[in-house]
This record gives C-alpha cells, structure tokens and sequence, in this order.
C-alpha cells in the first residue's frame, strides 16, 4: 500500500461503522468517511484535478479538511493545507508556489481565499456548509485510488522559516505513511484511542501526528476548530479523552485555567507536547495536575512533524526531545560538518524515513539543508551518556553578547520558574559596544503581579553575568503562530524600555 489514502479504506474494512470524527454533535462514522472522501474526489476530478495536480486546504479543525485531505490524496494529487487566516496576498504566494489548480477553502475566509486565488490563477471552492454536502452527494464517487510510487509527493506543507519567504516541504507518502505509524506505535494508540485535535489540523504536527496517528490506530479524533482552554477541558471530560497532544503554551493554559479542578479529566493517558521545549515548570505542574504523562518530542515541517521522542517504557528526562524513533538516525555536527564529542554543543543533522524529499522547485534550498545527506535542522543541541538530545537553542536565536554565545532557551527557564511568569522569549537587540544585548520580553500569570526590575534581578541571581537580561518588559501578549508557538520575530521592542 502506497498511496496514503488507502489507509482510510482499510479501515472501513475493520469495520467501518465505528466513529472515526467528532465535532461536538456532529459524529462521522469511518465508512462515512471513506465514502464522503470518494465524493470529495470525484467533485475535484470533475473541477479537472488529475494526479500529481496540487489542491490548496484552507480550513479550520472541521470534518470538512480530512474530507478534502484523503479525496484528493485519493486521486494521486497533493494536498497543500494553508492557514485560514492567511491574507490575500500571502494566499497568492502559496497558491503561485506550488502551481496548485485548485483552493479549497472555509467560507469565513472566503474573501482572501477568492483574492488570492485570483491573484494565482487558482479556481477557487468555498465549502459553506450545508451547500457543500449537497455538492459531495451530487458527484460522481471515485472508487479506486490511484497507485503512488513510495517517494511520490502527497503532502506541500509551507514551512514558516525565520527569514526570507516560506518553502513547501515536500513530504512524500512514504513519509506519512511511515510517521503515522510510528506516531501510533510510540503511544501505543488502537482503537479505544480517543485524540483532541486542537493543534491546527493544517499545520504538519496536528496533520501527522494527530489525524493521522488516528486514523493509523483506526481510533475517534475529536476536533476543536480554535483552541480554547476551557472547552477543550470539556471536551476532555464529555469524550473520555485519552490523548492530547499540543504545544507548551496550550498545556500552560490548561493548567492555569481558574476552573480546571471542576473537569473531570481522568481519562487522559498519555500526551504529547512538541513544538517547541515545554518549561519544566509546566512539565511538573501538569503531571500533577492531570495524572498524565507528558511526552516531549521533536520534528520539523521537513520532517513531518517527527524525528525524536521520549519513550514511555523508558525515562523520561524533563527538558528532553527524547532519543531518536522510527529508524531516524541523529547526530550533532560543527559548522564544518565534523561530530562534536558527547557533551558539546551542535547543530542536529538527521535522516531517515520521515525526511523530506526536498524544498518544492527549490533546488537550491534543498542543496544548503541536505548536506552530505542529512538534512540539517538549524536547531543546536547536545546529547548525554544515555543517548537524549536536548535543544539548546536555534542556531538563528543565538544572541552573541560582546562575544560569548547566550542561549535564550537557557535564560528563558530561569523566568519560567518565577511564580508570576506565563509565558518569556528572550531576544537580542542591537547595542552599539557588545553588537547584541540579552533583552526579554514577559507575559504574566492572570493576577500577578511583578516589576522588569524584579524579574531582572531574579535571573541575575541565577545565571551567569553576561547571560541575564539587562532590558526586561511586561507585554499582555506574546505573538504566537498558529500553533502556539512565540514567534521572536514579531516581538516589538518598546521604545521606552526598563
């Protein structure tokens, strides 16, 4: 079995009338599924698509995305998920990028998808509900899946890069395959599995490893189109939640919600946290707190969304991304691409089955990350004695003040351990004499209250002089990505500053 598709077609075959997708009342069966996936296909293919074509997916967490998602995986083409709150322009690149035929997209957006489209040369379809259903049931179905070789591309996922324009991530379905597998494995996932999807189901950790991670154990994914703390508490407790998996500032909200004890959320097992490093703090606190075993785990866009883990049957080492899964092979390298001894500091580099097969039309791209044949992750790291790799920063945020390396990450634990912080990114900002200067920027905890002269003083005590912030600021928000995850680039540095 090749194509990836066909996944959703061997599990109607076991048997095919159990729930497959929720969305509060709304309960698909997998034999609806798969059937609804056949329409979707024969809607697109009558629209023109053919295999190899590319489909954009411009959709919130609603049953309507994995429609769309196996039809047309179904007919050989390949999926481009998009954010939906991605403006006309930005709608225009993606679409102009990948050559895609088609977008597909939710109707609360419809006017950037449309402009965008326009823009591309791309048709448009918008899936208003109710009138898209009535469009499934009038296409003719596609019964058969066109046949994919192992290293044909499914999946373009627009990697979010820290400069320079966005580049597609060509995963292949052998990589899906092979990632949905190993995510069901790793938790050892059947069909009593019940997954949240509040992780956007567009962007390749929600894409891989939590629909396709149930679909593979042929369990229940639950969706929550926009995460909220306290609904996707509720939607723990009504549907005996066994998995979650999200990024460090969701598990933060959840713990920190005011009405967590009142949930009962006794049915999680094990969750999965990736994205970026989880703070001890909130590591320790949730475990407490939920009676769950947090997991930490790593993988990037280029390779779908997986590479290492730590393992339930073995230690778990708080900090960690784990060990390397799946047949993935690591190892850290200098800027000349020598192995640094166990200990030291370097870049991780990997292979292996979940590595992408390059950047889309990006020939030069692809040639500067997969250097002597392992893709290089711009992430530094080091390893221990037992073999868990720890991220010690991206080589991109490294600050070099007066010529010492900081570590954001490391300073960023500091603050995460005082009582008053929600949530820290520590930047360098320009300084005439050291060329940077170690600046963080602070969210608090509902209640708290602190001064940037406290908190500067707090890390001070704790690290090494030329590491502590010298320009601390209190912001109500830090700019966060789809998924969570701060995004430095867009923190703004206010002109008035402690």
């Amino acid at each position: 079995m090749t194509n990836f598709a066909e996944e959703l077609s061997a599990a109607v075959a076991e048997p095919g009338d159990r729930p497959a997708l929720k969305l509060d009342d709304t309960v698909l069966t997998y034999g609806v599924l798969d059937a609804a996936a056949a329409r979707a296909a024969g809607m697109l293919q009558a629209n023109g698509v053919e295999p190899g074509d590319r489909i954009g997916l411009q959709m919130p967490n609603v049953p309507y995305f994995p429609i769309v998602y196996f039809g047309a995986l179904r007919l050989g083409a390949i999926v481009v998920p998009m954010n939906p709150l991605l403006k006309g322009r930005e709608v225009a690149y993606y679409l102009s990028d990948s050559g895609a035929k088609i977008l597909v997209a939710w109707h609360g957006f419809a006017d950037a998808a449309v402009e965008g489209s326009e823009e591309a040369g791309a048709e448009s379809m918008i899936v208003q509900p109710g009138e898209f259903e009535r469009l499934l049931g009038a296409a003719e179905p596609v019964e058969s899946t066109v046949e994919r070789a192992d290293d044909d591309p499914a999946v373009i996922i627009y990697t979010s890069g820290t400069t320079g324009t966005p580049k597609g991530a060509t995963l292949t379905h052998s990589n899906v395959a092979s990632a949905a597998t190993t995510g069901r494995d790793l938790v050892d996932a059947g069909p009593d599995f019940v997954g949240l999807a509040t992780l956007p189901l567009f962007h390749v950790f929600g894409m891989s490893s939590v629909m396709n991670v149930a679909l593979r154990a042929r369990g229940l994914l639950t969706l929550l189109p926009r995460f909220e703390p306290g609904k996707a508490l509720e939607i723990i407790e009504r549907d005996g939640v066994t998995s979650f998996a999200g990024v460090p500032t969701m598990y933060s909200a959840l713990l920190h919600h005011p009405e967590r004890e009142s949930y009962d959320v006794s049915s999680l097992d094990l969750c999965v946290s990736g994205g970026s490093a989880m703070p001890v703090e909130v590591l320790r606190g949730f475990d407490e707190a939920f009676g769950a075993k947090v997991l930490e785990g790593y993988g990037l866009s280029e390779t779908t969304g997986m590479a290492s883990f730590n393992l339930p049957d073995r230690e778990r080492k708080p900090g960690s991304i784990g060990v390397p899964v799946g047949g993935t092979e690591m190892k850290l390298v200098d800027n000349d691409g020598n192995e640094v001894p166990q200990g030291e500091r370097g870049e991780i580099v990997m292979r292996g089955p979940f590595v992408m097969r390059g950047y889309w039309n990006k020939p030069e791209a692809t040639a500067e990350v997969m250097r002597d044949g392992w893709f290089h992750t711009g992430d530094i790291g080091v390893v221990d004695e037992d073999g868990y790799y720890f991220i010690v920063d991206r080589k991109k945020d490294l600050v070099i003040r007066g010529g010492y390396n900081v570590y954001p990450r490391e300073v960023e634990e500091v603050l995460y351990a005082h009582p008053a912080v929600r949530e820290a990114a520590v930047v360098g900002i320009p300084h005439e004499q050291l060329g940077e200067e170690v600046a963080a920027a602070v969210a608090l905890k509902p209640g708290a209250d602190v001064t940037p002269e406290e908190l500067r003083d707090y890390v001070k005590q704790r690290v090494a002089a030329y590491k502590y912030p010298r320009v601390v600021w209190i912001a109500d928000e830090l700019p966060m990505s789809p998924t969570g995850k701060i995004l430095k680039r867009e923190i703004k540095i206010p002109s008035e500053r402690q």
